[in-house]
């Protein structure tokens, strides 16, 4: 790459950045091309002649941010899943507090701009495909229950951990608390669900009743 085209990259890097933060600050509306040129630190010639258009330049933007999506991987072949599953929790919580801002802003301008909320909930939407995928390796190795609801399940969990990263700073009390613990308590009530409470314990038996009413395990 030759200098001119490094010098070029960069530009459009920082106005990209630029542009995620002022977004995240006045929304698209009041995210001007002379705002984000000034917090970039070059002029609206160059922004234009970089992007063509305001539009462009936030579809280049919330592009950015879908490519730059850090999926954590959770293993192929289960261990601990308590420890496996707190560490993806705390990995996936922390990229979307990361973009707290920008998916709030992007909610409340969601009738003028769907795409933008669509793009911001990709991250969620692959957590969610790869979780489902990590229990039901749980259950082909007999540490989950087989016939417990999965996509039930999963949608809490992502709901629980979306809700938190956008929301806790303003309703710290509707979480579990403190903040450092809540991907271990998240992680707790989830495998309950799944009727798994670790990777090494055996599935809890299930409380049924029989024809009088009495309480039965299954």
């Amino acid at each position: 790459m030759t200098p001119l085209e490094c010098a070029a990259m960069d530009t459009r890097e920082r106005i990209l950045q630029a542009a995620a933060r002022v977004y995240a600050q006045h929304g698209f509306r009041g995210a001007t091309t002379r705002l984000i040129a000034i917090e970039a630190g070059v002029n609206e010639v160059s922004l234009f002649r970089t992007f063509g258009s305001k539009a462009a330049l936030f579809e280049a933007m919330m592009q950015a941010h879908a490519a730059s999506l850090p999926v954590p991987t959770l293993p192929d072949v289960p261990g601990d899943a308590q420890v496996e599953l707190t560490a993806w929790c705390a990995a996936v919580l922390a990229h979307m507090r990361q973009w707290r801002s920008i998916i709030r802003k992007s909610f409340g301008e969601m009738e003028e701009r769907p795409e933008a909320a669509t793009v911001m909930c990709e991250g969620p939407n692959c957590a969610a495909t790869a979780l489902g995928a990590y229990v039901t390796r749980l259950q082909a190795s007999g540490v989950a229950d087989e016939t417990a609801d999965i996509p039930t399940a999963v949608s809490m969990f992502i709901s629980s951990m979306f809700g938190d990263a956008i929301s806790r700073d303003v309703l710290p009390h509707a979480f579990p608390q403190p903040e450092e613990d809540a991907p271990a308590k998240y992680v707790s009530v989830f495998l309950r669900a799944v009727g798994a409470l670790g990777a090494g314990d055996a599935v809890p038996p299930r409380i049924m009743h029989d024809a009088k009413g009495h309480r039965v395990t299954a």
